[in-house]
């Protein structure tokens, strides 16, 4: 039965350029992707860039700008380094689209209807300077858990998520000055009332969580889930389907998440597919969310308890696939410290394959992790160029070589290629990415190895049907490592492909065609 699987990649502000910490945390989407992709499943990669809400306006406002101007200069931006990164999202969208804002509007009534959306009045943090209230991203506030400085939205410190009690002795970001509470009416999410369906959800599908998506979730359940605001006083972002609130606006956690399911029908109804075969209880989907960790709770809780307030049998996320942060040079990303280079900077210069394979072998996955030139360097020279490169070039382009030799494989290296394809599988559906390069890396020392101890070049002097032999059997692997490495690094995999016309990516034992002409074999991978 064929499976189907839906991943969603989280949605980037639309406020700045993506530094290369967004690619380390979204590349396990596009690998998630690729390889269900090989497996023959019904697969759908989707997400967008978050164009509403107060990053985006308070770049509009420093730069005297609209906030559409600048949500569409950045989803601009940001389509761009996806697409060099070579993501192979199905759709990647954005929220303001009309499509998105009707289905989300939708979406909010119904659960408005269900009574899980209520009314309240409460104190909000009020500049009388700017004669407003202020959502917790304008405050600014000391955090009453580790005293660090921070925006009142969440502590970037300790990721502690304020009270409003918290509140009352902030500054406000724009004018600087100190704000009072002040009572405003908003509506609220019945997060509470989902406490016993999220803690069963969750001790049900934890399995293959990584520790810090485990820890984050169940560290805000056992404090207990509290009702949060969806309404904010801003205007620009999706209008409230409620009479009343026609001044306010979607709060964007809530309508950029259920983009998941609005990029899902827009595209199932460009292809004349049903989005729900992605989305409800009886097609049995797995769902997979990958993000940073500073978005665990939104998926793993709030997501969820969005997806249970409709009432409409929608299946829950399966799988968390949260990483942690990516240091450059031993410092935390930083706008004030300027050292947030944008990743489109960096792809142009260095080529996808380089970044997504280091990102990957050396990345935040279970823990912080740190990118310097010096190691990409390294990784590039040691182990794609003087390895995986010089594999594929001194086997294709052996001198006066003109077409796949007539020869037997190994039955000890057909072995190898098997298990192998069994081992990096299973490690990516573990979630295991670092362990699934290297052993995909360990099927090209195999092959270095064995072509070192085979001597083709004594061979063809001495034995010609040996080296037919070594050389179809270094061949044989080339067009396996083609498959193997395609989540990883699917540019190169695609040279190889073209090389030794190979049509399909699968994932299984392939042979190239004997006879196949080798002409305009290139290199991999280059010096750096």
């Amino acid at each position: 039965m064929e499976k189907n699987i839906l991943i969603g990649g989280a949605w980037p502000y639309a406020n700045s350029d993506l530094h290369l910490g967004h690619i380390a945390g979204l590349v396990s989407g596009d690998i998630l992707a690729r390889y269900f992709r090989q497996q023959g499943c019904n697969v759908m990669f989707v997400s967008g860039t978050d164009c509403h809400g107060t990053p985006i306006t308070e770049r509009a406002k420093r730069e005297k700008k609209s906030p559409k101007d600048i949500a569409e200069y950045y989803d601009k931006r940001d389509r761009e380094t996806l697409e060099k990164f070579d993501f192979s999202y199905d759709l990647y969208t954005n929220t303001d689209t009309e499509f998105h804002r009707k289905k989300v509007m939708e979406m909010f009534k119904k659960m408005y209807d269900n009574g899980y959306i209520y009314e309240k009045i409460e104190p909000q943090a009020y500049c009388n300077h700017c004669q407003k209230f202020l959502s917790d991203r304008e405050l600014e506030i000391t955090c009453p858990k580790c005293g660090q400085v921070t925006k009142a939205e969440q502590c970037d410190n300790c990721q502690y998520v304020p009270t409003i009690e918290d509140m009352k002795d902030g500054i406000c970001l724009e004018c600087k000055e100190k704000v009072v509470l002040k009572d405003n009416k908003n509506l609220y999410l019945a997060l509470s009332k989902f406490q016993k369906d999220i803690e069963e959800y969750v001790k049900k599908n934890d399995r293959l969580w990584r520790v810090n998506a485990k820890n984050e979730t169940n560290k805000y359940l056992k404090q207990g889930l509290v009702d949060r605001a969806v309404t904010r006083d801003l205007d620009w972002g999706v209008d409230i389907p409620v009479p009343g609130y026609e001044s306010k606006k979607m709060y964007v956690w809530i309508e950029a998440v259920l983009g998941y399911i609005t990029a899902t029908m827009k595209k199932c109804e460009e292809l004349g597919k049903n989005w729900e075969e992605f989305w409800k209880e009886q097609y049995h989907p797995t769902i997979y969310m990958v993000h940073g960790k500073d978005n665990i709770v939104f998926h793993s809780i709030i997501f969820n308890s969005l997806l249970l307030a409709m009432k409409e049998n929608y299946h829950l996320v399966n799988t968390i696939v949260s990483s942690e942060y990516l240091n450059i040079n031993d410092e935390k990303i930083s706008k004030s410290k300027g050292n947030g280079i944008p990743a489109i900077e960096l792809v142009e210069k260095y080529g996808p394959d380089v970044l997504r394979f280091y990102l990957i072998n050396n990345g935040p996955e279970k823990k912080d992790a740190n990118f310097t030139i010096d190691a990409l360097v390294a990784t590039n020279n040691g182990e794609l160029l003087n390895k995986f490169g010089n594999l594929v070039n001194r086997t294709l382009k052996f001198k006066e070589l003109e077409e796949v030799p007539n020869g037997n494989l190994d039955n000890t290296i057909k072995e190898k290629i098997e298990e192998t394809y069994k081992l990096v599988g299973e490690s990516i559906e573990k979630l295991e990415f670092k362990q699934a390069t290297d052993m995909a890396m360990e099927l090209v020392e195999v092959a270095n190895k064995y072509y070192d101890e085979q001597k083709p070049w004594v061979q063809k002097k001495e034995n010609i049907q040996e080296f037919n032999n070594t050389i179809y059997t270094c061949a044989v692997i080339i067009a396996n490592l083609a498959n193997i490495f395609e989540p990883f690094m699917p540019s190169a995999c695609t040279k190889i492909r073209k090389y030794l016309d190979i049509k399909e990516k699968s994932w299984k034992l392939i042979e190239p065609a004997v006879g196949l002409k080798l002409e305009n074999i290139e290199p991999l991978f280059t010096r750096m």
